[in-house]
């Protein structure tokens, strides 16, 4: 078996900073964003057995969030507003960021190509999952404007409104769930939490 650079790649995430047209108080990077958004994910899983009546597997989407960005490793941190300029410039990103993934599963060995390849695509029964990783995505992302303006750095106040309306466009009850009874505590300073 030939020497495989892939989880090498994988754990250069912390050097793929984001945020990157934001003045940010302070920085975040890839790596803790996917473990948030992994973390987000879960829960979002965990809300929708408990309180919906699904029966998602929270597991799984927990590690489909924690791969969900993995392809900026190669292609870097694409700015939203760059990102959703035009419907032609999303298709073509999309088609970067596939080809990004290939060239990152084939940096494994062979044998173990299949069960990346799977989460790296989230389809067929994993499908279920995207509008929940998704809501994942955006909820660290209001969690990251939130921080910021708590810190007195107004720059990120029409950047949580945007990610606000997006949320709530995504009519999930569990999202809103998340938001109602979670996202208060992030206004909130560590010794109020406790």
């Amino acid at each position: 078996m030939l020497d495989s650079s892939f989880f090498a790649l994988i754990l250069r995430m912390k050097h793929i900073d984001r945020w990157g047209l934001m003045r940010n108080t302070f920085s975040d990077n890839l790596a803790e964003h996917s473990l948030d958004t992994a973390v987000i994910a879960h829960c979002l899983c965990v809300i929708g057995n408990t309180y919906c009546g699904k029966k998602l597997d929270a597991e799984r989407c927990a590690v489909l969030a924690l791969y969900h960005d993995a392809s900026e490793i190669i292609t870097g941190d694409m700015p939203t507003p760059v990102k959703y300029y035009s419907e032609n410039l999303r298709a073509l990103y999309k088609d970067v960021e596939k080809e990004a993934a290939g060239e990152l599963l084939q940096k494994l060995p062979e044998e173990m190509r299949e069960v990346y390849a799977s989460i790296f695509s989230s389809e067929g029964e994993d499908s279920v999952y995207r509008p929940y990783i998704k809501g994942a995505d955006k909820l660290s992302a209001l969690i990251k404007c939130i921080q910021e303006e708590q810190s007195g750095n107004r720059e990120f106040k029409n950047a949580l409104q945007c990610q606000l309306n997006t949320l709530h466009g995504l009519g999930l009850p569990e999202v809103e769930f998340f938001i109602e009874h979670f996202i208060p505590a992030f206004y909130q300073s560590l010794d109020e939490q406790r």
